[in-house]
This record gives structure tokens, sequence and C-alpha cells, in this order.
């Protein structure tokens, strides 16, 4: 299910987990349903229908930034800036509504797929980017009616509902919002004055570089970096440093904003992991073995070390599949791959290429005994039997054996090596299992 779709079928629970927020809220405990969800309903229905739109790179951009040209008179997240606004919320309070609204359709709608496709990752980013205009118009709506327009404001103005800190030019914390005190968990006074060497953030050193560099070049920069903090709320953070600047066009402060990137660099990991290996076996797959062994092979012409592939096939595999069925040669198979990771060093690299083939790149070994007697090793180990529905089964291998540069110097000619000793081991019956 797309996620625009999932909005408009889950819109009961996700307007409720926003009113079970905003209702905690000081300025919201004796306000209604109505008044604490207000413009919500509206605001979700427009990023649904942002979401099945088409959009150019360059407006998801601005989107993300909170630019998104306007060409309607008022918007639901303006109402709503002005309403929280005549409410009594404060700045951070309205904003946090934002926040709590992101993690009730982004942990809804993640606990509803267990996998997610690229297609739904994009639809992520997209809304993350629609809730961050709708953020910027809410509280660009929320000044005028303050007829706030102070520099620091601003700053806010553009950033996304996330923890938000400001520095002086020495690298100091001058404010920081509910949101940053949450993630560090820490009182304010132990904030608010403090550098990210006093805080103990191991990435303080590269942070104070381009901090300094923001402050002299008057530019924006974007980073990531993974930490954990004592509030456990993530790992993995994009942050922006953004400078402000006086009336004189000098950098005053710079602001940090920070994101949290946990969920959407899971799911992103997933993805990839799911291309790059075999769903049974979880093994590396052919097309990430064929990546790692031409980056092999790469190395192996540089530091003149010797390489060398493996490509087997299991004999007697089908006979027990046809025999005990298909999910009794999974679970073999499955069995397969845990004994030939036992049998290889860290170093060296074990895939399924497919069926019941399997391939192993085993790097510097110096002599040509020491691959055969990996090769020895995983056919005495898959020799062994193993217990499939509840009774022995007996398999063996037949392998070939490749070598860099002697048999192959390209990384498909010495997969193509390795698999003609393989069938002509198969063939022959020979215990010489090179070409």
């Amino acid at each position: 299910m797309r996620l625009a779709e999932f909005i408009r079928t889950e819109m009961e629970p996700i307007l409720q987990a926003w009113e079970d927020f905003a209702s905690g809220l000081l300025p919201g405990r004796d306000m209604g349903e109505s008044g604490l969800r207000d413009h919500a309903r509206e605001m979700l229905l427009e990023v649904a229908d942002d979401l099945d739109s088409h959009q150019s790179e360059s407006e998801q951009d601005a989107k993300s930034k909170g630019r998104e040209p306007k060409d309607r008179d008022e918007s639901s997240a303006d109402l709503h800036g002005g309403e929280r606004y005549a409410s009594g919320f404060s700045v951070l309070e309205a904003v946090s509504e934002f926040r709590a609204l992101r993690a009730s359709v982004v942990s809804q709608w993640t606990g509803a797929h267990e996998t997610v496709t690229a297609e739904q990752l994009e639809d992520l980013t997209r809304f993350h980017e629609a809730i961050d205009q709708a953020v910027a118009e809410s509280l660009e709506q929320y000044a005028t009616e303050k007829e706030t327009k102070t520099r620091l404001f601003g700053a806010v103005l553009l950033a996304s509902p996330d923890p938000i800190y400001v520095l002086d030019l020495e690298g100091r914390i001058v404010y920081a919002n509910k949101a940053t005190v949450d993630l560090f968990a820490l009182e304010p006074d132990a904030i608010i004055g403090k550098t990210a060497f006093d805080l103990g953030f191991w990435f303080a050193s590269e942070f104070q570089h381009n901090l300094k560099k923001v402050i002299a070049d008057q530019s924006t920069y974007r980073g990531k970096f993974v930490h954990s903090f004592a509030s456990g709320q993530g790992d993995r953070f994009d942050y922006v440093l953004a400078p402000v600047l006086d009336e004189q066009q000098r950098t005053e402060t710079t602001v940090c904003i920070l994101r949290d990137i946990t969920e959407q660099a899971r799911l992103e990991e997933e993805i990839w992991h799911a291309a790059h290996h075999d769903h049974l076996t979880g093994l590396p797959n052919r097309r990430y073995f064929l990546d790692r062994l031409e980056q092999e092979v790469k190395h192996a012409k540089r530091s003149s070390l010797p390489l060398s592939v493996l490509y087997m096939d299991l004999d007697g595999f089908k006979e027990v599949n046809d025999s005990l069925g298909h999910e009794a040669g999974d679970v073999l198979l499955t069995e397969v791959a845990k004994r030939l990771a036992d049998c290889v060093r860290e170093e060296d690299s074990v895939a399924r290429h497919g069926g019941d083939e399997f391939t192993v790149i085993v790097v510097g070994a110096k002599e040509r005994d020491d691959v055969e007697l990996v090769a020895q090793n995983i056919r005495d180990a898959l020799e062994l039997p193993f217990q499939v529905a509840n009774r022995p089964v007996h398999i063996s291998a037949s392998i070939g054996i490749a070598t860099y540069p002697q048999d192959a110097t390209s990384p498909g000619a010495l997969l193509d090596a390795a698999d003609r000793a393989m069938y002509e081991a198969k063939n022959g019956g020979s215990d010489d299992r090179s070409p």
C-alpha cells in the first residue's frame, strides 16, 4: 500500500494520536476534540494529495526547506498556526504537534510493512518534505499573528520540527529547544554555554571545523553522524548548520537543526540487503558476489597478492529435493550455507550463486595447497550427515578452483574458469578440482 492511501485509510488512528498529544500540552488541556484536531484532517489530506502528485527535484528540494511557492490563498497549515497562537500555544508547543504527527504516521506505517519497497521509501521522503512545508506555513502564520520577525525565529521558521539549537561564534550553545533537551537527556542548564567538546560528543572536532567554515563563509552545511544519546531516541542523524546574520550582514550566531533519520536509514539498509543477499540462506547473492569479486581482483592487481575462486555444486541435492520435497530442500540449503560460512575466514566471501551452486572468494592464500585445503575442508564438512525432516541426509560437493592471475585475470573469466573446473570434476569424478 502506498503511503497516501495508508493516510486516508488510517485517518482516525492518526488523528487520535495527534489529539492525545495535543491534549497533553498545557494550553490544550481544556480544549475539546474539534479544537485539538482543528485542521489536522485537512492537512493530512493535503499531504496525501501531494504524495499522489508529480513533483520535480527542485520542487522536492524547496519543500524540504519549507520554501514551496504558495499558489493558494490559505492552507490548512496556515489556519492551524493562527488558531494555535490564538489558543495560547507557544511556538515550540505548536511545532511539537507536527513532530508527534510525523512520528505517528511513520510509526504506524512502518509497523504495517515488514519490508518496504523503493517506491514506499520515496513516499516516506516526500512525506517528510510535505510535513516540513506544513511546519513552515504554520509557523509563518503563527509569526504573522504574533507580529514577530526576529532573526532567530526566522531560522526556526525554516527548520523542521526537530531538535534545534543556536551556537555563538565560539561554538557554545546559547539556545536549545525542548526537543534538543529531550534528545540530549540533560537539563537546560547543563546544555547552555557548552560546546560539543564539553558535552563529550565524539564528532566534536569535525562539527567544530564545519561550524567555523559556516561562520567564515556564511554558507549552509549539511552533514550526518552516528551517535547514541542518553535518551535513546535514535542513533543516526543528519544536521544543518546555517548562519544567522545581523543588520550589517555579519554572522551573529549559527543555528543547528537535527533530524533523526534512524528509521529511514534502517529502511534503506533493508532494501539494500534484500537486493544483495539471498532471501533463503542470507548469504550474498550472485550480484553482490560479482561486485565483491571485481573489487578483490582490482586489489589483487594493486597488491600482487593471489586470489582464488571456488565454484561448487551440491551432489545429491536433487534427490533430496525430489524425495523429501522443496521445503526440506530449502532447509538443507540453509544448513549448507552455515557450514560453508564456518569453513572460511572472515576476510573470505561465501555466496549462493543460484539453485544448489555456491561460490567462495579466498584472498591472500599464497600457496595452491592452501586453497585446495580450504576446498577439502568444505567437502569434508558437507559430507557429514544433515538432519532434514527428522532423518539423516547425505550429500557431497564438486568444487572447481580458479586462481588469479594463473587461470584468469578478469572477474568474469575467473568465475568461468572455476565453473569449468567444477563441471570437469563432477563429470570426471576426480579429486583434482583445478582447470
